[in-house]
């Protein structure tokens, strides 16, 4: 799409909408409220995060020669302008110091139209590109890894060890698929059991904890541990896979659960191409602005047991998790989960315009649905 023109602005309209919707389904459960397996409140910032991102984008697409999606699979931006605006946050302020203040470009834009009688395009590259510098650097965005954040410390009062709840944020690369993890560690370590858990098997109520925490509370494991959770975010790993390597790469770590929520794909008339019914069904909604899907997925896997540690005289095994697979369920293995959840978010028109041309059993299949209207999100329909 290039610059400017009327895709763009539709692209940025309808990711705006879509984002606001999954945002006004979050809320609606509250800040405590499940949300397919996570606490609305743990999602919060990774949706504020990834709205700031497309804030971004939307000002640079004002100065950039073109922005590109990935309209064949996930209708999000192609992961070059995730890294581009991860280097530009590096470089905002000495670029901006090459950039005159905002006020004196203003007064040279009005100076050239009055002497020239013609529009200062180049001054106003030079305006949106200040804009956007000074937005990347106002919050966070969405960057290509999100490091983890330890949101909770409570104790499995059964092993008598410290479990922490860790959040992180990975968008995957090849499939241009912002995920948000979430997974449940116990930790063996000595120092942390001593520090953390009192001999009755409780948090020790003496140890101070910020919450949440940069980083897992393990602050020994902490560099080691997102070196691994951004070599490991990968879409193409399933979650299995991510929880046995866990196991196997840190001893002292024992993964309970382990979620992911992928947020994607877009379907959008008109500028998707990931699904040829879709599309075509979406194209028939009356209200352009209306003319798209939301779709999310709450991958999980969870430990059924844990095989005891095994000391002999010739060789030594870790304490190891067995996860469960749910095999009777044939997206299940293929997913390398024990569950999962597919979730569907539409307007009220495209809802009624699948429903009418017969094909929403078939597109929606075992997906959850939810239907806005208004900013008033129903559930389950």
């Amino acid at each position: 799409m290039s610059n400017g023109s009327p895709a763009a602005a539709h692209y940025f309209a309808t990711i705006k909408a879509a984002l606001s919707g999954f945002e006004a389904y979050v809320e609606q459960r509250g800040p405590k409220g499940p949300v397919d397996g996570f606490a609305a409140g743990v999602l919060e910032p990774y949706l504020r995060r990834l709205m700031a991102s497309f804030s971004c984008w939307e000002t640079h697409a004002g100065f950039a020669e073109q922005f590109r999606i990935s309209r064949a699979d996930s209708g999000f931006p192609v992961f070059q302008n995730v890294l581009e605006l991860e280097n530009d946050r590096a470089s905002a302020e000495s670029r901006l110091a090459s950039i005159p203040p905002a006020q004196a470009l203003r007064e040279e834009m009005a100076d050239f139209i009055l002497r020239q009688k013609s529009f200062p395009s180049a001054l106003q590259q030079q305006m949106a590109e200040r804009i956007y510098l000074e937005q990347i650097g106002e919050g966070a965005v969405f960057s290509p890894a999100v490091l983890p954040d330890t949101l909770h410390v409570s104790v499995n009062p059964k092993t008598m060890r410290p479990v922490y709840h860790v959040a992180w944020g990975i968008f995957d690369g090849s499939q241009t698929l912002p995920m948000v993890y979430l997974a449940a560690i116990e930790d063996s370590s000595e120092e942390m059991v001593k520090l953390l858990v009192t001999k009755d098997g409780r948090l020790n109520p003496d140890a101070d904890i910020p919450l949440p925490v940069g980083g897992l509370l393990n602050p020994r494991l902490a560099v080691r541990f997102d070196d691994f959770v951004v070599r490991n975010g990968a879409y193409s790993l399933t979650p299995a896979t991510i929880a046995v390597n866990l196991d196997q790469d840190f001893p002292e770590l024992h993964p309970k659960v382990v979620r992911r929520l992928v947020l994607g794909p877009l379907y959008s008339a008109g500028i998707t191409e990931n699904n040829g019914r879709v599309n075509d069904v979406l194209s028939k909604v009356r209200n352009g602005d209306n003319a798209w899907m939301f779709t999310w997925t709450m991958q999980e896997i969870f430990s059924k047991r844990e095989r005891p540690e095994k000391k002999g005289f010739f060789s030594t095994a870790p304490a190891a998790e067995e996860f469960h697979i749910e095999t009777n369920d044939l997206e299940a293995t293929r997913m390398g989960v024990s569950a999962y959840e597919k979730h569907a978010l539409v307007p009220h028109d495209a809802y009624q315009a699948l429903y009418a041309a017969g094909e929403a059993d078939s597109i929606f299949g075992n997906y959850k649905v939810h239907v806005i209207s208004s900013n008033r999100v129903i559930s389950e329909v």
